[in-house]
């Protein structure tokens, strides 16, 4: 519960970028869900949002761009549903 703490402190200096790391880390699936909704209001409402998540499948639905990085090395990007049906990201990240 402390990432909810911490995003809502963020929030409160009305930052235009937030950076979230593993967001989702430890959570339960409800208030995972509950945490990328509010992700998703933020970059609707003008929001630029940095998001390093290990639920790919998740975090490449929302995001408008996505990269992926092995060993310090971008390897592929591009937009997030492209990459979702990418079949490289399918056998390593979503199966």
């Amino acid at each position: 519960m402390f990432h909810v703490l911490a995003i809502g402190r963020t929030l409160m200096m009305n930052p235009t970028m937030l950076m979230l790391d593993e967001p989702s880390m430890g959570l339960a699936p409800i208030i995972v869900e509950q945490i990328f909704e509010i992700i998703i209001e933020l970059n609707k409402s003008g929001m630029t949002i940095l998001l390093v998540e290990q639920n790919a499948y998740q975090a490449l639905q929302i995001a408008h761009r996505g990269y992926v990085i092995q060993t310090g090395e971008i390897i592929l990007q591009g937009k997030g549903t492209e990459l979702i049906h990418n079949e490289k990201i399918k056998e390593a990240y979503l199966a």
